[in-house]
């Protein structure tokens, strides 16, 4: 970890004189940043979980800043890193300035008496704003009045594009394929279930198999969403025949439109309550199609405010400090 700690300066030049040159990436915050978390954390691992962060790059900014201060901070020992007498006097001065700067926003506005509220934005999809994110708005609105809180109802590439321009903060959804600059923790999964008008032929059958749904018409999301293709996937790679019906957005304008006799449907546990076995015959179809993950997705680096890892450890305390190993994108299906 001490790379490049002995290195001469170039001929010609003082070590005192040498203008500064930041090697990776060149942020010092991020490489401050990287060596604090370290210390606090104990190891790389659980310092790049809580940064959002790989562990190379975590290695890299510590490499760099070493490399910066000509000295040796850290030592491995074990699985453990401690510091050096040089890492703790740099400790000691970069802890208040890390702290100080991931506070900023809150502290200004506390300090400025300023009117503007804090804001946390983030994407998700119709399904997740219904179904998923009820109880956390509601607790996160309890701890946190002032806060403007700005969910923009968006899907797929969109979700994405505002991941990545940092219009939001982070997103809440269900994904399958993760883009490489994205990180995704998944905290709740689904089982798929196939609803069916109570007096439907397939109400009576305690078991089903995936063929028995092949002579009724199903009701799906659009194509272009994930639902769409993924029970297109289960049905070939089956080879068993299958016919759409009727393709229209919204799990509870599926419900009704199958309540209504017009097919019959397969969609995510997430969206059936209590209410609906009043008026569907629900049967679990877990044999045949994956669960469906809801999580967090956020970007690879990104900085996210106390508000946001605040959201977040709803879903499941202490997870932004233990976890943060995202390793997936964001679409709704």
């Amino acid at each position: 970890m001490s790379r490049g700690a002995n290195r001469r300066p170039a001929p010609g030049r003082t070590a005192t004189s040498a203008a500064p040159r930041f090697y990776y990436k060149g942020n010092r915050l991020k490489q401050l940043r990287a060596f604090c978390y370290t210390v606090k954390f104990g190891t790389l691992t659980r310092a790049a979980e809580a940064l959002y962060l790989s562990q190379p790059s975590v290695s890299l900014l510590l490499a760099a800043l070493e490399s910066e201060m000509r000295c040796a901070l850290l030592e491995r020992r074990r699985r453990r890193v401690t510091l050096t007498v040089e890492g703790q006097i740099l400790y000691e001065l970069a802890r208040p300035l890390v702290e100080g700067l991931e506070g900023l926003d809150a502290a200004f506005l506390a300090r400025s008496g300023s009117a503007q509220k804090l804001q946390l934005d983030i994407a998700c999809g119709n399904s997740t704003i219904q179904y998923l994110l009820p109880d956390m708005v509601a607790a996160f609105r309890r701890a946190h009045p002032d806060v403007h809180l700005n969910l923009h109802n968006v899907t797929g590439t969109d979700g994405l594009a505002l991941l990545r321009s940092d219009e939001v903060d982070f997103a809440v959804g269900s994904m399958l394929d993760v883009p490489t600059d994205l990180r995704y923790e998944a905290l709740h999964h689904f089982d798929p279930m196939l609803i069916a008008p109570l007096d439907h032929p397939l109400a009576a059958k305690v078991e089903i198999a995936l063929e028995d749904l092949s002579p009724y018409g199903l009701i799906l999301p659009p194509r272009r969403l994930t639902t769409y293709r993924l029970v297109d996937l289960v049905f070939q790679k089956r080879k068993a025949p299958y016919h759409v019906a009727i393709e229209v957005g919204g799990w509870e304008v599926i419900k009704q439109y199958v309540a209504m006799g017009l097919g019959i449907s397969i969609v995510t546990g997430m969206c059936i309550r209590e209410a609906d076995m009043d008026r569907l015959a629900v049967r679990n179809l877990r044999a045949y199609f994956p669960q469906r993950s809801y999580g967090i997705v956020v970007r690879k680096g990104k900085m996210l405010s106390a508000n946001a890892r605040a959201f977040i450890d709803l879903f499941r305390p202490g997870l932004f400090l233990r976890s943060g190993g995202f390793d997936s994108g964001h679409s709704e299906r």
